[in-house]
């Protein structure tokens, strides 16, 4: 879910209790176009990539599975801290980095999340400070720089809402569900820091497993947020089920502790993603 081409990271100095719908998000809707949702003092808003069609394969890879642009706010009216990932066609990569810039808004990271994909897709993580309208005015001006839907739109469902409960069972949670989609998150146990300041879960801090019924199968991506020596124990376990590992790399800079994400893709019945997927937080639980 965890799923960003937008990752977002703001550094404050108030309280959770100051993030609650009194806070700045009417006008970071208004400058973004689009509704967020709000989550533990987090407001994040979504942009899937309705106008692609990118295939692995033989096999479509759905906007909210693996292709939607993201960012997070936390904060307050007078400053906020955002972080998220665009997912970008390697002609908006370069017009998007100096749109955001412009804007006062820093790059962690860009690389894939996954592998072999056509067209070619990367992913740029971002975090910025400071007023949360003018943030968002400077995402909306780098979302502007591509092809991305604006406006109020959302995960357009292709086929009727699958039965995910078997999946549920072996993951031990619900998840939440869109359409053909079902989007499942595993905080950390520990708190993570970034300049000193622990940095909420809802911004990219949990391991995601983003999952959709496609033609009888289904398919699988996000990625698991991991300390150093969980790395291998995790790959080994996913490989083991049949899961591709497609990327293993930092999504922020000055992070504490180091985490890497560890990007993964499946297709198959999803009760058996779902056992390959179970035992891979197993071994991450298990150090």
């Amino acid at each position: 879910m965890k799923s960003i081409i937008l990752s977002v990271l703001v550094l404050l100095n108030c309280a959770p209790a100051a993030l609650g719908q009194s806070g700045p998000w009417d006008e970071v809707e208004a400058a973004l176009g689009r509704k967020g949702v709000e989550q533990g003092g987090v407001y994040k808003v979504a942009f899937p990539r309705m106008d692609l069609t990118v295939t692995r394969g033989k096999v479509r890879v759905l906007p909210g599975v693996a292709l939607t642009s993201w960012m997070a706010f936390t904060g307050n009216k007078d400053r906020c801290m955002v972080m998220g990932d665009m997912a970008l066609l390697d002609a908006e990569v370069q017009p998007v980095m100096a749109a955001l810039f412009s804007s006062g808004i820093e790059i962690s990271a860009l690389h894939n999340h996954l592998t072999g994909t056509t067209p070619n897709i990367l992913y740029l993580h971002f975090n910025g400070t400071g007023d949360p309208a003018k943030l968002a005015q400077g995402l909306r001006s780098a979302l502007a720089a591509t092809a991305t839907p604006l406006g109020d739109a959302g995960f357009a469902p292709v086929e009727p809402a699958p039965d995910w409960n078997k999946v549920e069972k072996v993951l031990g949670t619900a998840g939440q569900k869109k359409g053909v989609l079902v989007q499942f998150s595993f905080p950390r146990k520990e708190p993570v820091l970034e300049g000193g300041m622990e940095i909420p879960t809802a911004m990219g801090m949990a391991t995601a497993i983003n999952m959709a019924m496609v033609g009888g199968k289904a398919e699988a991506s996000g990625d698991f947020v991991l300390l150093a020596e969980e790395v291998n124990p995790v790959a080994k376990a996913l490989l083991k089920h049949g899961i591709e590992v497609t990327a293993v790399h930092g999504h922020m800079l000055r992070e504490s502790p180091r985490l890497f994400f560890m990007h993964f893709w499946g297709v198959g019945e999803p009760e058996k993603l779902a056992r390959g997927l179970k035992a891979a937080l197993d071994a991450a639980q298990s150090n």
